[in-house]
């Protein structure tokens, strides 16, 4: 009976665990290989500090940020009554669906010098240049507040959730030992949704690090920005790849710091009652200002730039737009469609095999794969472009052999090692959610079916897939989703003369053309705002039960 257990599917949940981990065993391999340019010790004694110190600052400053933002909102919009408290409670997740370069584009363009807020200032006040002073977005700073308002939705989401769990028992406990609203908000409910909480930061961090369109558009270091200047201005793959691991080994800290900090504490919930509470309703100044709490972030990371990308587009947009934004538009649906169709694909088998086989070792395979997730578009880039070039090089001279010819590149000169790049970024968003949505059929339907002679590909054919029909659909849009919006990877492999609606954004912004580069930045939000809309419906549905 236990090798029953062992079916081909757990072959298919090793082999792509193993190509899930290459990238980032490549990417670490090359920590003990020594430069033969001396690339390596010339960024360690120049630009290096810089790196670190600009990273470490962002993640300093994207913590506090997204932290008070998301906790705040989480706490009016889950515990009390107030103006538009109905509403807010979805639409501040919107600001997900606007990458953070695509807003650094848009409050560039708002508060540049010949921006509608400076024209205003002079126009208004009679100033001439050099007569005021107004703050600089493209800085350190500028970029942290960037991250702040598209990346604050994590926490708030997770923090939410854990205040409404925890709502109903605890807090009234909390109040019959005579606590106040506030004194339970801070002795109570904040410790026990600290594992959200920090879940959430820990998600926002991971996507600052990941992150290249901002900080270089602003024109801040990061080992982001050095990764990508190493590999094309200076050439040198191992520098990269060197840069690569330091930037995993920030994002594996997280993980580690976030595990440490919890100690041997417990949060479990020891009550019997989990019905969340009837909010406290606000009146008066209370009320208003808890609107305020919740307008300002979303009017600043949604709204206002959703707003500005619609002007532009519309007045002054890509010259381009006909032709050569079918083109793009083409590519980046090309690479999407493809990847989430995989993907999908590869999460069902996973998790199907994950399901069948009682062996821990299918469950840790799962969960090798979701590694993925943690890991910046650019590692994955470089780890995925060193073994495969080297595989092509290797191609092209044995099919030179056997055939006489040069095919040139097979693998790096198309497609095919980007979407393997986005597969392993990306495939656990897929596998998470279906596994979470297997896990809710009971295994009796299995038992049924194996009762009517059902075998295990035509049980998951005829009776699992239909199922979970709905559930492969989000999976695969939001697989879709978050490959429209990758930047790093798409710069670092696209092939030759192959843009996307991502590059073209970045390519027209960089050349400081952000009119034109609105159409692409508009389209890229549009799409994002898909599986938000499907995942406010959901927050909405489960506060009316």
């Amino acid at each position: 009976m236990r090798t029953a257990h062992f079916s081909p599917l757990l072959i298919v949940g090793l082999v792509v665990a193993v190509l899930a981990g290459l990238p980032v065993a490549s990417v670490g391999l090359n920590l003990f290989v020594g430069g033969t340019s001396g690339t390596w010790a010339h960024l360690a004694a120049t630009v290096l500090p810089e790196y670190i110190a600009n990273s470490l600052w962002l993640c300093l400053g994207v913590g506090c940020g997204v932290g008070s933002i998301g906790v705040t909102t989480a706490w009016l919009t889950a515990m009390h009554e107030f103006p538009g408290r109905r509403f807010f409670e979805w639409a501040l997740v919107l600001p997900l669906a606007v990458p953070a370069y695509v807003m650094a584009y848009v409050y560039t363009d708002f508060l540049q010098f010949v921006g509608p807020v400076q024209t205003l200032l002079r126009e208004t006040f009679g100033w001439q240049h050099g007569d005021y002073w107004f703050p600089d977005i493209r800085t350190l700073p500028g970029a942290i507040l960037m991250f702040m308002s598209v990346l604050y939705p994590y926490v708030y989401l997770l923090a939410r959730t854990a205040f409404l769990e925890r709502a109903s028992g605890m807090l009234e406990a909390a109040r019959t030992l005579g606590m106040g609203s506030w004194r339970a908000f801070f002795s109570v409910s904040l410790p026990l949704a600290r594992p959200a909480i920090v879940a959430g930061i820990a998600l926002a961090l991971m996507e600052t690090l990941a992150d290249y369109g901002t900080v270089a558009y602003f024109a801040v270091n990061t080992f982001t920005t050095g990764i990508y200047r190493a590999w094309f201005s200076l050439g040198d793959r191992v520098a990269a790849a060197q840069l690569a691991a330091m930037l995993l080994g920030f994002v594996l800290f997280l993980l580690m710091a976030e595990r440490m900090s919890r100690g041997r504490a417990r949060y479990n919930n020891t009550t019997g009652r989990n019905r969340p509470m009837a909010g406290a309703q606000l009146r008066g100044p209370s009320a208003w200002l808890a609107t305020l709490a919740c307008t300002m972030p979303l009017l600043l990371g949604f709204v206002l730039p959703a707003i500005l990308l619609l002007k532009m587009a519309l007045t002054e947009g890509d010259a381009q737009f006909g032709e050569r934004f079918l083109i793009l538009s083409r590519n980046s649906f090309v690479l999407a469609g493809a990847t989430a169709v995989i993907g999908v694909f590869l999460a069902l088998l996973l998790a199907y095999g994950a399901r069948l086989s009682k062996a821990t070792f299918a469950h840790a395979l799962n969960r090798l794969v979701g590694l993925g997730y943690a890991v910046p578009g650019a590692v994955i880039a470089v780890g995925v472009l060193i073994p495969v070039t080297r595989l092509d090089n290797w191609l092209a001279g044995q099919w030179g052999a056997w055939f006489g010819h040069n095919p040139g590149l097979l693998l790096t000169g198309g497609i095919a090692a980007l979407i393997y790049a986005y597969l392993v970024r990306f495939l656990a968003v897929a596998l998470h959610t279906v596994e979470s949505s297997l896990a809710k059929i009971t295994p009796s339907m299995d038992d049924a079916a194996r009762c009517l002679g059902l075998g295990q590909g035509e049980t998951l054919r005829r009776v699992h897939v239909p199922m979970l029909r709905g559930s492969l659909f989000t999976a695969g849009l939001l697989v879709f989703v978050d490959v429209m919006k990758e930047l790093p990877a798409t710069l670092v492999m696209r092939p030759f003369n192959f843009d996307t609606l991502a590059t073209q954004a970045y390519t027209l912004a960089s050349d400081e053309r952000l009119a034109e580069a609105s159409t692409a930045a508009l389209a890229i939000v549009a799409v994002g705002l898909l599986p938000l809309i499907a995942l406010s419906r959901q927050i909405s549905a489960a506060r009316r039960r």
